[in-house]
């Protein structure tokens, strides 16, 4: 797939848009202030490969935190600023490396030219970060005076809105541009997937500044898992994006294993092993879940390097593909495609090796062989 053609911009030491790599990103939940908590939550994020965190700043002691948060970790740090743009001047003294904005809520023009003024100055950039949420649309009861179907108001509603988040965001665009500044990111997220998919459709027709992609508010690991793998995967594979941030109801780190899986499946990037299995049927006569779930659970904890810090992939231990299938009808060619993988039977199975069947082995016996060959097969790369 093409990417589409977008500046370069920096972010501490990482940079987004041009040729660089689709970078992926995560927030905090701690509370910003308790600097500890914080912090220790920044350093499992980069342990799970964040390369941009971003953290609330709701008041003037959050913003005054961020010095010494910056100062503890590796990765480049953004301020997330809402309502009060003084936020943002302090964050920036305070020395973030990044400013996100939402034009929704900042607040007039001035404001946002002094937060350029203080961005530029210490040569930091801004997302202008749009959200369906934070947007005023006309009501439903004055929609209804158009004589449009119920139906019809819906999605007029909907399209409204992402062709009101793309206009809103041009907007701010033009004021930065203005004030001369031209390091910026631009996201425009809804949480309905449609509306996300238009709005950065659009933008990306208007503009060739980076896109941040995501669907806001997506839900729970399940189901918000679903939505953005739709949503950020499909405009990845029209070539729009250069950085993602996955918004679960969850862990921030099973939110930066998501974004890696929607990179790995687009093939965009290649972070950790991948894992094939079968979905099993009524010719699967092992217990394929059960070895599949330990199996891709013991990787990730074997994998420890597997940090990206300032952007750097450890190339050297992947791609690693490991195939776990359950029967004789896709098994066998699934297995010897991968790096190393297993073909079950009834109890039993054949393991391969980068295409060649080495031993057959027992079920009980088939995760430790499994992680053993792991072992010797990163060992000689």
């Amino acid at each position: 797939m093409k990417r589409r053609k977008t500046r370069k911009i920096k972010v501490g030491n990482l940079f987004i848009g041009g040729n660089s790599p689709i970078s992926v990103q995560s927030m905090t939940n701690t509370d910003t202030r308790d600097i500890r908590s914080t912090v220790n939550q920044i350093k499992r994020l980069e342990r799970a490969g964040c390369e941009i965190v971003r953290v609330a700043t709701p008041d003037m002691e959050a913003a005054r935190a961020l010095g010494e948060i910056k100062r503890r970790v590796h990765i480049p740090l953004v301020a997330d600023i809402q309502f009060d743009y003084r936020l943002a001047l302090e964050a920036i003294a305070s020395g973030v490396d990044k400013i996100r904005i939402n034009p929704g809520n900042i607040g007039n023009q001035e404001k946002v030219e002094a937060i350029a003024e203080a961005a530029r100055n210490a040569g930091i950039p801004i997302r202008v970060g749009v959200n369906a949420g934070s947007l005023k649309l006309p009501a439903p009861e004055k929609m209804a005076k158009t004589n449009l179907h119920q139906d019809h108001i819906f999605r007029a509603r909907k399209m409204n809105k992402a062709k009101e988040m793309a206009a809103l965001a041009l907007q701010y665009v033009r004021i930065l541009e203005k004030q001369e500044f031209y390091q910026f990111v631009i996201s425009v997220k809804a949480s309905d997937v449609p509306t996300t998919m238009d709005a950065y459709r659009l933008i990306s027709e208007k503009t060739d500044y980076p896109l941040h992609l995501g669907i806001t508010e997506a839900g729970t690991e399940f189901s918000g898992t679903i939505k953005s793998a739709l949503g950020i995967g499909a405009l990845l594979s029209e070539g729009i994006g250069d950085t993602i941030r996955v918004s679960l109801t969850a862990s921030p780190e099973e939110e930066v294993r998501v974004g890696y899986e929607i990179l790995k499946a687009l093939r965009l990037r290649n972070f950790g092993p991948e894992v094939i299995s079968c979905p099993t049927c009524s010719r699967c006569q092992i217990d394929l879940i059960r070895i599949t779930n330990i199996v891709e659970k013991k990787l990730e904890s074997f994998f420890p390097e597997k940090s990206i810090i300032a952007g750097v992939e450890l190339s050297k231990f992947y791609p690693l593909k490991v195939a776990i299938m359950g029967c004789a009808v896709n098994g066998p060619g699934e297995a010897r495609e991968a790096d190393v993988g297993i073909a079950g039977g009834k109890g039993v199975g054949l393991l391969f090796r980068r295409g060649k069947v080495i031993k057959k082995v027992k079920e009980i016996e088939m995760i430790n062989v499994l992680m053993e060959e792991i072992k010797k097969e990163l060992k000689r790369r």
